[in-house]
């Protein structure tokens, strides 16, 4: 089955020049050829570097429309990320993201704890215009979330409406929901 809705992938990585295939491409790679979810993956390893990823997109590419997901892989704690040993709040992010996520869900791999406030939640919709953020609340070196992760992802393309999309992935994968502590801000 191929779907229209696309995946855009940034991972932080120490070093942009190393040219190796991390698990996070390799997974993306296996959901392509299982589910049909086309990506494109980037790294990064510097915020102009995440910035410099995001302009490509949405300049140089002309199916941008279609890529619902924004999907980072970085380490961080509750409202940041860290590239290159320096922290990034959110709201930072935002301000970088700002007008230029509208419909996006911007979904984090549990390599980072994503843990907002409200006001936080909403500064971050508000400003960037994405439709969702989502992530985890526990980080886990044991489990990954690429499982959970890729179940989001599918159903994202056959649902709008993301309460009923995180009730569905509640009821196939309760208890990696809860291990991990899926959270979506609307």
């Amino acid at each position: 089955m191929d779907y229209e809705k696309f995946i855009f992938c940034l991972e932080a990585v120490a070093d942009v020049e190393a040219d190796t295939a991390t698990p996070v491409l390799r997974n993306l790679e296996q959901l392509a050829s299982r589910e049909g979810i086309e990506s494109i993956y980037k790294t990064c390893d510097t915020i102009e570097g995440l910035e410099d990823s995001l302009n490509a997109l949405l300049y140089d590419d002309h199916h941008f429309k279609n890529y619902e997901i924004i999907y980072l892989v970085m380490q961080g704690a509750e409202n940041n990320i860290c590239l290159n040993n320096y922290y990034y709040s959110l709201e930072e992010i935002a301000e970088i993201f700002e007008g230029r996520l509208k419909g996006k869900i911007m979904h984090f791999a549990n390599a980072k704890v994503l843990d907002l406030t409200p006001e936080e939640a909403q500064y971050f919709l508000d400003v960037t215009g994405a439709r969702a953020i989502s992530g985890y609340g526990r980080p886990s070196l044991v489990v990954s979330s690429s499982g959970l992760d890729n179940l989001f992802f599918s159903l994202c393309q056959d649902d709008d409406d993301v309460v009923d999309i995180v009730e569905t992935l509640h009821e196939k994968q309760y208890a990696l929901c809860q291990l991990l502590d899926f959270r979506l801000y609307y």
